[in-house]
């Protein structure tokens, strides 16, 4: 392993970040922080046509909502900075330049419209139009017109962009971390854009130079780059610098066969596909988030983890200081890794049963707060012990767990028809008497004081147990019956099976 890792997420900020890129942070992060190594934050804003002003912001609160915050980065011990490439566009002209001097990029003045014409012309006789070793001595640029001819163009302000010159008929070998050795013939690529005729870089330039800047070690990156890997070997080649070590993570696909997920397979199966809820200002539109729909953010990470990756054994709960340990690009799978909305929350469940009760509460607490209800601290950490294993997510607690705060006030129809008889009423007014009586009125005593009565009278426990669970629920779910009178009290267990009496 390379003495100072150094990785980079390198995102562009036109729009939310989707669960895919977070993914590849934080990939990026486990590698880096296995190694002892630095997590680098780059904004790649060099296309100024999609730039949305707030996804910057969203990118690095998405990272920290993760828990996954980059070690160097715009405002961030800006060693190599600045770290957003709009500002630092002065910077790749001078490399672009140096290309042409060495031979390895040409100017090209060929308009919009005479790129379509040839595109049209080659369509109309069956044949795709590719800018590179066998026609660019034909059109207009730099290598088939004179020097004087290039000069003349410059200095009338005609507009150029500077392509990257392919080598002719050259194999390729390339190694890659997750997919071993690819080999691609030169002859069958383009010649790329490097440099746009409105003074920015192509990503291809930019992000070249900025990881040569930046001493990036390893670019760990989405399936979706591959293609580019032979233009990017060919201009580390081209600068004469060590290129980096590459790793192209699988595609996150559709929960429903091929293809890469998107936010439609979101709104349509009714998940979200960002780590927050993202708001388009201009369009008005809004789009769910894991935080906002009640995942906890370590889940949300330890699933992501799965997606492509496994750690050799049957084992699926890891916390992320886990991860970093066993986090190896080896075990990174090459083809795509098929997203599930119900796996995501039974991460959620199995990470609710770890929580401590007290965590678990403040976050309840807030919802109880919506409902202008407020009880002590320990009452709502023992409502939630009794029901967390039932639990997805906090807002389940509501639904679990209301008869704790509130005296229900309607009952279940179907229960109430199936288990509420014409003798449950005069049952139910010898229990009140039998409940007056007890003395110590914890849990374990009213269910031997209780059932000695039931005994004694001989009638079947359904006959009893299920009225009483109706009358202080207001339906047959909740945890063990005599935990939840021991919870609301004697009082209010009795006001509610008189209710019930008076009501059903």
């Amino acid at each position: 392993m390379t003495d100072n890792v150094r990785v980079r997420f390198a995102p562009s900020p036109t729009g939310p970040l989707h669960m895919g890129g977070v993914r590849t942070a934080l990939f990026n992060y486990l590698f880096a922080k296995k190694h002892n190594g630095t997590f680098v934050l780059r904004i790649e804003d060099t296309d100024q046509t999609r730039y949305v002003a707030n996804a910057e912001k969203y990118i690095i609160d998405s990272l920290e909502w993760c828990n996954i915050p980059f070690d160097e980065g715009p405002g961030k011990n800006e060693k190599y900075g600045p770290y957003r490439q709009s500002e630092r566009k002065d910077l790749y002209k001078q490399y672009a330049d140096q290309l042409i001097k060495n031979n390895w990029a040409y100017y090209a003045f060929d308009t919009n419209e005479e790129l379509d014409a040839y595109r049209k012309n080659n369509e109309e006789n069956g044949k795709t139009f590719i800018y590179n070793w066998h026609n660019r001595e034909k059109l207009q640029n730099s290598l088939a017109l004179s020097k004087d001819e290039v000069q003349k163009k410059i200095n009338a302000g005609e507009k150029f962009v500077i392509r990257f010159k392919t080598p002719q008929d050259e194999i390729l070998v390339m190694e890659d971390e997750i997919r071993g050795t690819i080999s691609v013939n030169t002859s069958t690529l383009d010649d790329k854009v490097l440099y746009k005729s409105d003074g920015m870089p192509t990503y291809h330039l930019a992000n070249i130079v900025d990881d040569h800047l930046m001493q990036i070690s390893h670019v760990i990156r989405g399936e979706e780059w591959l293609p580019s890997l032979p233009l990017h070997t060919l201009l580390y080649k081209a600068f004469d610098w060590k290129s980096p070590k590459f790793a192209h993570l699988p595609l996150i696909l559709k929960p429903v066969g091929k293809g890469k997920l998107s936010k439609r397979d979101g709104d349509k199966l009714g998940f979200p596909v960002f780590p927050l809820k993202y708001v388009n200002e201009e369009k008005g539109d809004i789009s769910r988030g894991y935080k906002e729909d009640g995942y906890f953010s370590d889940a949300f990470i330890n699933m992501l983890a799965f997606l492509g990756w496994n750690p050799g054994t049957e084992r699926e709960l890891f916390s992320l200081t886990e991860l970093i340990e066993v986090f190896d690009l080896q075990r990174v799978s090459k083809s795509g890794a098929k997203f599930n909305p119900d796996k995501t929350k039974w991460f959620n469940q199995q990470y609710m049963q770890l929580k401590s009760n007290t965590e678990l509460s403040d976050a309840f607490e807030l919802i109880l707060a919506e409902k202008g209800l407020k009880f002590e601290h320990s009452y709502t950490e023992k409502v939630i012990s009794l029901v967390k294993e039932r639990a997805i997510f906090v807002s389940d607690f509501w639904d679990l767990a209301s008869f704790f705060y509130e005296t229900p006030s309607d009952y279940d129809t179907k229960a109430v028809k199936k288990q509420w008889k014409e003798s449950t009423p005069d049952l139910m007014k010898e229990l009140i008497i039998v409940i007056e009586s007890i003395i110590d009125f914890n849990s374990e005593n009213i269910e031997e004081i209780v059932k000695k009565w039931i005994s004694e009278r001989e009638i079947g426990f359904g006959k009893v147990m299920q009225p009483l669970r109706l009358s202080l629920v207001g339906a047959l779910k909740g945890p063990h019956l005599f935990d939840i009178m021991e919870m609301i009290g004697k009082k209010a267990t009795i006001e509610r099976i008189q209710n019930a009496i008076n009501n059903l």
